[in-house]
């Protein structure tokens, strides 16, 4: 009954708020994750962002300016990855923040002696736990290879979902946490020992901050540069592949 509802509710927004066309359109050709979409997945995609952007608020920070183009390409990006699981992923949070250009965020760490520290960071996006994600529109602009700072944080919210921020989002119901476990800690401690050896890596070395971060790094690889993803880890693409329904390597 509640299913039948929320189609109901949802076709109602579609028909009242969907994007127009030519500004999606517009919108989809700057987000380079998407372009090689098929006609129906972009159609999907159109009406997930529509969604997105009727029931999420886009919030300006530090005298920003947002216009409808750049909410709808927020919102394009956004939904990529919920493509194939429904907004339903994205139901514990209302907000993202929009900064400019790099913000500076507090930041607290204990060290190996247990000694906490506290500074401030300059970060190009985050993402509070059942709060808000805030992000710099200047990166999102940036198209820097494997990059995409709005995929990083979205990685990061479906992380959260089981209120834990460890690299271990929820998994469906055919998926096994061994075979996730046993493909990411394997790669994890891969890059891990790169970094620490000062060895190159095609790969962003972020991503050996910490679980968490690994798979926010990873899942921008896999949608950003999946060939690159797969000839490195490819039991970490074929989980990825499991967890968000897509198959990127093919587009």
């Amino acid at each position: 009954m509640f299913e039948r509802w929320l189609r109901w509710r949802r076709n109602r927004i579609l028909r009242r708020n969907r994007i127009d066309a030519d500004r999606w359109d517009t919108a989809i050709r700057t987000v380079h994750t998407a372009r090689h979409l098929d006609p129906e997945d972009r159609v999907r995609l159109r009406d997930l962002a529509s969604l997105f952007l009727h029931e999420k608020s886009i919030e300006p920070a530090a005298d920003m300016e947002i216009t409808e183009a750049m909410r709808v390409r927020i919102a394009a990006e956004a939904c990529l990855p919920i493509l194939n699981l429904g907004l339903e992923d994205y139901d514990d949070w209302y907000t993202v923040v929009l900064y400019p250009d790099e913000f500076i965020a507090p930041h607290e760490y204990r060290d190996e002696a247990g000694v906490v520290h506290a500074g401030d960071d300059a970060r190009i996006g985050e993402s509070w736990d059942r709060g808000p994600v805030v992000i710099s529109w200047a990166d999102v602009q940036r198209s820097a290879p494997g990059m995409s700072v709005v995929i990083h944080e979205m990685a990061h919210k479906l992380d959260q979902r089981d209120g834990t921020f460890n690299g271990h989002p929820p998994l469906h119901r055919d998926m096994k946490g061994t075979a996730w476990h046993d493909a990411f800690s394997t790669a994890f401690d891969d890059l891990t020992r790169r970094v620490h050896s000062d060895e190159d890596t095609a790969i962003s070395s972020y991503g050996a901050e910490n679980p968490a971060e690994f798979f926010a790094v990873v899942s921008e690889e896999f949608f950003c540069r999946p060939r690159l993803l797969y000839g490195t880890w490819p039991d970490v693409y074929e989980q990825l592949e499991r967890y968000y329904r897509q198959r990127t390597l093919g587009r």
